[in-house]
């Protein structure tokens, strides 16, 4: 067969749907699990297994969200070094399949949120009309544009207390809040210094620099060391987890930002968190310590008495 004649095999189309749901940033949705865990009810089976369905409902309405997104993106996707390698952008998953996914999707993970407990369906159609609003509208306003990325964290955490039916500390939001502003201003400034034009492939980016980022990254970065220090060493939340010695896990979060910012800052890395997490060995066996530091504190060396 004549060189020009030769076509790249297109994945089957469920497939492709699948990679336009971009399930690496399906790690996100974990934060549903944070309520579950610092309520004392990792142990039980039924919250357990409502927390896991939540999980997969965010993973279902977060994956049409994205392929939203890149139906809005396609053509400045095309001219992008990484995304144009995305599905719709690529051509593999044409517009109509997207559509149909889409609807598929949302209905479904939507209908099933509601049946599973009412307020928790709210917050995922919130969370779905929020990111909706954010790739039409919100994504190509001034830092508008992070704080949406912000909330979305928020209603993962909140969603993860509606569903098991559990009060969501306020302390939780403020960290959550923090952090992801954290990652969110990482990630604009990586896209700033890896694309020599940048704003051509994200307009919302001639509105920031390098040293304006610098600068709030900063702000969030000492705001979310203090509010987490300030949150293990909390009476209330002392009272409430039946610890006092959460503050244990302090080191492991301040070597994760540290850590996260040398990756941003020496190594050029930051435009995924995902990705750094998952390709960053030190990083990664932080978290991992940071979590089973926190299980065996809750759940193992609890004093006796508490629940």
């Amino acid at each position: 067969m004549p060189p020009d004649t030769v076509r790249t095999a297109r994945p089957w189309p469920p497939i492709a749907v699948l990679q336009a749901m971009r399930p690496r940033q399906w790690m996100k949705n974990l934060v549903v699990f944070a309520a579950l865990i610092f309520s004392g009810h990792l142990t039980d089976q039924t919250a357990a297994l409502r927390a896991l369905f939540a999980f997969l409902l965010f993973c279902a309405t977060s994956g049409a969200v994205y392929i939203v997104n890149d139906l809005a993106d396609a053509e400045r996707d095309r001219r992008h070094p990484v995304k144009a390698l995305r599905p719709i952008a690529s051509g593999a998953l044409g517009p109509v399949a997207a559509i149909v996914a889409v609807v598929i999707l949302l209905t479904g993970a939507l209908m099933a949120g509601f049946t599973m407990a009412p307020p928790f369906g709210a917050v995922l159609l919130i969370y779905a009309a929020v990111n909706l609003a954010y790739s039409f509208r919100l994504k190509e306003i001034v830092i508008i544009d992070v704080m949406v990325i912000s909330s979305g964290f928020v209603l993962r955490a909140v969603g993860g207390g509606l569903v098991i039916d559990v009060a969501v500390s306020t302390w939780l939001i403020m960290c959550t809040i923090l952090l992801s502003l954290f990652l969110a201003f990482c990630k604009r400034r990586q896209e700033i210094e890896s694309l020599p034009d940048a704003h051509e492939h994200r307009s919302i980016l001639r509105e920031y620099s390098v040293a304006f980022i610098d600068q709030m990254i900063n702000v969030v970065t000492a705001s979310t060391v203090t509010a987490y220090m300030f949150y293990t060493v909390s009476p209330e939340v002392e009272m409430k987890l039946g610890t006092r010695h959460l503050y244990l896990t302090v080191p492991f979060v301040l070597y994760g930002i540290f850590r996260y910012l040398y990756l941003v800052h020496q190594r050029g890395q930051g435009g995924s968190p995902t990705q750094a997490l998952l390709t960053d060995r030190p990083l990664l066996l932080c978290v991992g310590l940071w979590a089973l530091t926190v299980v065996i504190l809750l759940y193992v060396a609890r004093p006796a008495g508490h629940a």
